[in-house]
C-alpha cells in the first residue's frame, strides 16, 4: 500500500473517528482510489468526521454500524456488493433517509448510475471533475439533512418513551382499580348478605324496616359505583350503559335528597321539596337518575351561600316529567351558560362559594339525561341571581305504579352448596343466608379444606373464592376437575375480581360461572336450577331426602 503524504496523513488522523465519536455522524468515503479518499478526507470542513472504507463490503459493514452520509464513486456502484447496500438502505427506519453522494464519471449517464438512483434512495449525483467547493457544499448539505433526521429520531424516541410511560401508567391504573374493586367488594358481600338476612327475619317495627330498606338501596348504589370504578375507561369513552326498567321518579328524587342532605345541612341551607305524593313511573335506570339529581342538588348547594335556599320541584306535562333544581346562589354569567355542560368547565373561582372539583358533574348529568331520551338546560339571570337546572324526561306511564323495594330473596331448590372463602365474615353470612333460603351449606376457609370437604359433603355446587392465600381458587378448581368423580360438579367463581381477563382465566381453570361479590342471589338460584335440570345426579338428589347435617 502506498504511503500517504505527510499532510494527507495528518488530516486523516484528525478526521478519523475514535471511540468517543458518535458513529452515526460519520461520512463514509469510498473513492475511486485510496489517494482520492485521503485527499477528500483532508478537505472535510471542521465538525464533519470522515472514515475511509477500503472496499464496498467494508462500506456496507460500516453503514450497518451507523453513518451520516455516504460518498461513493460510480466505479463501486457497478459491483455486485452494491445490492447488499441497497438492501440495507431499503430497511431503514421510517425517520431515516440516508444521503448517498455518487461521484460519477464524465459524460452521459450510465446504466449503473440509473440503477443507483433507483435503488439507493436519497441519491445526489456529482459529476467528476468537480470543484472542491461544490463537493464540500454537497457534503455539508447531506450532513445537515442527516442532522435533521436525527432530530426527528429524537422526537420519535421521546414520543415512544412518553407513550410507553402512558401505557405503563394506564396499566398500573387498571391494576389499581381492579385491586381497589376487589378490596371494596369483599366487605360489600357480607354486608349485603346480612341485610338480606334481616329482611327475611321479623323486624320489630316499621322504623327497622325503613332503615333496612334505606341501607339496602344505598348498598346497591355503592355496588353499582364500584362496578363503574372498574370500568372507568367506558366513562372516558362516553360509553356508560344504563339498565332500563320501570322506576318511580319520586322515589329516585327522595333518594337523591338523602344522598345530598349532609352537604345541604352542613351549609345550613333550606331545601324546599315540591314533588307529587304518589308514584310517577318512567322507564329508566334508578342508580343513574339518582346520580343526575344528586349531582344537581350538590351543585346547587356548593354555589349557594350558607343559609341560602334550594328548591326541588317536579311536575308532569304531557307525559313528560319536568324536574327543576333552583337556588338563590351566585348564579351563572351569560357567557358561561353556553359552556356550563362542557367537560372540565368551572364557574368563576373568584366567587367565594365556588368549590374545587374536576368540572365533570354537569357533563355527566347531560350525558345520562340524554341516554334516557331527555334534555337538561341551565338558566340564570346573571351574577348573584341564582340558577335553575331543568330536566325533562319523557315517557311517564299512564298507569304509574310505586317502585317496590328490593324483593325478599326466594327459596332455593333442594341443593347442597359448599362455600369456600378465606374471609370468614363473607363465608359465614352467605352460609346463613343460603341456609335461610333452603339450601344445605358447608363452609371451608381454605383450598385444602375445600378439597377434603367435597369428598365428605358431596355438594351440588361450589361457590369458590379465587384470591385465597396458599392454594388459590384457580388451583382448587383445577384439582377438582382432575377427578372424574366430580365431573358434573357445578363450580362458581365468587370473587371481587371481575375484569374480562379474570373471567377468561377462571373459565380456563375449569369454572362454569364467574360471579362478582356481592353475589346476585337470584342469579345464583337460576344457575343452580338450570344445572339441576340438565344433570341426572341433580334430579335424583331433588327426589332423595337430604341426609347431611346442617353445618
Amino acid at each position: 500500500m502506498t504511503a500517504l503524504p505527510q499532510r494527507e496523513a495528518q488530516a486523516a488522523a484528525v478526521n478519523t473517528p475514535d471511540d468517543a465519536v458518535d458513529r452515526d455522524r460519520r461520512l463514509l468515503i469510498l473513492a475511486p482510489t485510496r489517494k482520492d479518499a485521503a485527499l477528500t478526507m483532508s478537505l472535510l470542513p471542521a465538525g464533519i468526521v470522515g472514515e475511509i472504507c477500503p472496499s464496498l463490503n467494508a462500506l456496507v459493514a460500516e453503514v450497518e454500524e451507523g453513518a451520516a452520509a455516504i460518498l461513493i464513486a460510480e466505479e463501486w456502484v457497478a459491483t455486485s456488493g452494491c445490492g447488499r447496500l441497497a438492501e440495507i438502505i431499503a430497511t431503514q427506519p421510517t425517520w431515516s433517509d440516508l444521503p448517498v453522494l455518487v461521484l460519477t464519471r464524465p459524460g452521459a449517464d450510465s446504466g449503473e448510475v440509473a440503477e443507483a438512483v433507483r435503488t439507493l434512495g436519497n441519491v445526489t449525483l456529482l459529476e467528476r471533475p468537480l470543484r472542491v467547493s461544490t463537493l464540500m457544499s454537497a457534503v455539508r448539505t447531506a450532513v445537515r439533512a442527516r442532522e435533521r433526521q436525527y432530530q426527528l429520531r429524537g422526537y420519535l424516541a421521546d414520543r415512544l418513551r412518553a407513550e410507553e410511560a402512558l401505557r405503563i401508567a394506564d396499566q398500573r391504573k387498571d391494576e389499581f382499580l381492579a385491586t381497589l374493586g376487589h378490596e371494596l367488594r369483599n366487605p360489600l358481600a357480607p354486608m349485603q348478605a346480612g341485610l338480606q338476612l334481616l329482611k327475611l327475619s321479623n323486624l320489630p317495627d316499621q322504623r327497622s324496616v325503613r332503615a333496612v330498606d334505606v341501607m339496602e338501596r344505598l348498598l346497591q348504589h355503592l355496588v353499582r359505583l364500584v362496578d363503574d370504578l372498574l370500568e372507568v375507561s367506558r366513562i372516558t369513552r362516553g360509553s356508560i350503559d344504563i339498565r332500563t326498567e320501570p322506576v318511580d321518579l319520586c322515589a329516585i328524587l327522595r333518594t337523591a335528597v338523602e344522598t345530598s342532605r349532609p352537604l345541604i345541612d352542613a351549609a345550613d341551607q333550606n331545601l324546599v321539596i315540591d314533588i307529587p305524593n304518589g308514584p310517577v313511573s318512567i322507564a329508566g335506570d334508578a342508580v343513574r337518575l339518582t346520580q343526575v339529581f344528586a349531582n344537581l342538588l350538590n351543585n346547587a348547594s356548593k354555589f349557594t351561600e350558607n343559609g341560602g335556599h334550594i328548591w326541588l320541584t317536579m311536575n308532569v306535562v304531557d307525559q313528560t316529567a319536568v324536574v327543576s333544581v333552583r337556588d338563590d346562589g351566585i348564579g351563572i354569567s351569560p357567557t358561561q351558560l353556553e359552556t356550563v355542560f362542557d367537560m372540565f368547565m368551572q364557574v368563576d373561582r373568584s366567587q367565594r362559594r365556588a368549590q374545587g372539583g374536576l368540572g365533570i358533574g354537569l357533563t355527566l348529568v347531560q350525558s345520562l339525561v340524554s341516554m334516557h331520551g331527555g334534555t337538561v338546560e341551565a338558566q340564570s339571570d346573571g351574577a348573584n341571581a341564582g340558577s335553575e337546572f331543568t330536566v325533562r324526561l319523557p315517557g311517564v306511564a299512564e298507569d304509574a305504579r310505586t317502585m317496590a323495594s328490593t324483593p325478599v330473596p326466594g327459596q332455593f331448590p333442594p341443593c347442597r352448596i359448599l362455600v369456600v372463602d378465606d374471609n370468614s365474615d363473607a363465608a359465614d353470612t352467605l352460609n346463613m343466608l343460603l341456609t335461610e333460603l333452603g339450601a344445605t351449606v358447608a363452609v371451608a376457609n381454605s383450598g385444602p379444606e375445600a378439597l377434603q370437604t367435597i369428598d365428605s359433603f358431596e355438594p351440588d355446587g361450589v361457590l369458590l373464592d379465587i384470591g385465597m392465600p396458599g392454594m388459590d381458587g384457580y388451583e382448587v378448581s383445577r384439582r377438582i376437575r382432575s377427578s372424574s368423580r366430580h365431573s358434573d360438579l357445578l363450580l362458581i367463581a365468587l370473587t371481587g375480581w371481575g375484569q374480562g381477563e379474570d373471567r377468561e382465566r377462571s373459565k380456563r381453570a375449569g369454572f362454569d360461572h364467574h360471579l362478582v361479590k356481592p353475589p346476585d342471589i337470584d342469579r345464583l338460584r337460576a344457575i343452580l336450577v338450570e344445572h339441576q335440570s340438565r344433570t341426572p345426579t341433580g334430579r335424583a338428589r331433588q327426589e332423595a331426602p337430604l341426609n347431611y347435617p346442617q353445618p
